[in-house]
């Protein structure tokens, strides 16, 4: 009996003096913050309103269906757009805004559009929702670039 005890005795002292460690270095680190400018002025004609049109139905706030297919890219819209998804993709307001971009740009044949005003619906019914969005402006044709 006693070396039992002896043995427990033992394997406690040796369990509580060891244990596990870890190691956290941590590395300071700053964003990097990069600006690059052109010095590229374009000469732009400004032509008659056009305007675009899409619209995405969203199950759960997050499946889309039913929405387009072609989107204009690099778009900057401005601002906060809204539901705070947009760093994950999952924001349906930036995807119809896109597509509405090009619709306007494809069917007028310009090459941008000037002043975009985006006009956006939302339908929501919890589980269900609507998104539609209207881009009006007018037709931005590129003549040069210096």
């Amino acid at each position: 009996m006693k070396t039992v005890f002896k043995v427990i005795a033992l394997s406690t002292i040796i369990a509580s003096a060891t244990g596990c460690v870890s190691y956290n270095m941590s590395q300071p680190s700053a964003p990097i913050d990069s600006q690059v400018k052109a010095d590229l002025k374009a000469d732009v004609a400004v032509g008659e309103a056009i305007s675009g049109q899409s619209s995405v139905n969203v199950l759960f706030g997050v499946f889309k269906f039913g929405g387009d297919s072609q989107f204009a890219d690099g778009v900057s819209y401005g601002g906060q757009s809204s539901g705070g998804l947009g760093g994950l993709g999952l924001d349906p307001v930036a995807a119809v805004k896109s597509a509405a971009a090009f619709k306007a740009v494809k069917a007028s044949g310009a090459d941008l559009i000037v002043a975009p005003r985006y006009e956006v619906t939302e339908e929501d019914y919890f589980v269900f929702k609507k998104v539609s969005v209207t881009v009006k402006g007018n037709k931005g044709s590129i003549r040069s670039i210096r």
